[in-house]
């Protein structure tokens, strides 16, 4: 039997709640093997991001280049990927993936920092986006690349589509900042999926974008058709986030030891 793998082409949180750790602990969790290529280092921890550096490109692309030639992965996803040379780098070199790849447009820290230039959106829209199964958004990064205000369900179907009419890939708009239940939309190309879980009232959400759509792509690396992916992925990060430990003076990282469905 094949070896599940799975890449992650991100940026580093030395907290261990986000990026490359956050990644790296949720695909193992799903008892996938688990690669990574680091995009930019952060200084960070629970209450804060105080200091970001973004990698070469060049560096960067060697790093994904070794693992492509020696242990190739069945699925990959990119997080903070900082400037527009990674960007236009990562979508040089997707067409060799021969695999699921999920963009996790990530803009912002939870705090504000940036992780990716001004100048790279432009180039994660052109470039990256059209090379992606699926992207996975919250409301502000959805908002941004669509130029739709994305503050309710029916927005977020909007922002879906137009954005997977664009680029040709798959949309999960992430709401986890509407009240009420959490409630996410999937736009699969052809049709709306709605998946909705209780909200969890609790400020330890540290790394709850980085880890769920590292459980989406562990279960696509396990061949998982995607809406089925999706909806174990939101189980997990779900019950991750009900059973957070509470670390940290600030906002937690979620539970990377919570249990994904059998």
């Amino acid at each position: 039997m094949q070896e599940s793998v799975a890449l992650s082409i991100a940026g580093s949180d030395p907290s261990g709640g986000a990026g490359i750790q956050a990644d790296l602990k949720t695909f193992h969790q799903f008892g996938v093997y688990g690669e990574a290529a680091i995009t930019l280092v952060t200084v960070q921890n629970t209450l804060g991001v105080t200091r970001v550096e973004f990698l070469d490109a060049d560096l960067v692309e060697q790093q994904v280049r070794a693992v492509l030639d020696d242990i190739p992965p069945t699925a990959i996803k990119t997080g903070a990927l900082g400037h527009a040379a990674v960007v236009l780098r990562i979508a040089a070199l997707a067409p060799q993936f021969r695999c699921p790849l999920v963009v996790d447009p990530i803009l912002l820290s939870t705090g504000g920092t940036p992780l990716l230039a001004e100048e790279a959106r432009a180039a994660l829209l052109e470039h990256l986006l059209p090379r992606a199964t699926l992207i996975t958004p919250n409301l502000q990064e959805a908002a941004e690349l669509t130029g739709l205000p994305v503050v309710d369900l029916e927005s977020m179907r909007q922002a879906a589509r137009r954005l997977g009419e664009r680029t040709g890939a798959a949309v999960l708009v992430k709401g986890g900042h509407l009240e009420g239940d959490a409630v996410d939309i999937l736009w699969d190309g052809a049709a709306f999926h709605e998946y909705r879980a209780p909200r969890v009232a609790t400020v330890h959400t540290h790394g709850t974008g980085c880890t769920y759509s590292a459980a989406i792509t562990a279960l696509l690396a396990l061949a998982y058709p995607l809406p089925e992916a999706v909806a174990r992925a939101k189980a997990y990060i779900t019950e991750a986030i009900r059973t957070s430990p509470g670390l940290g003076a600030g906002r937690g990282p979620v539970n990377h030891h919570a249990r994904p469905l059998q």
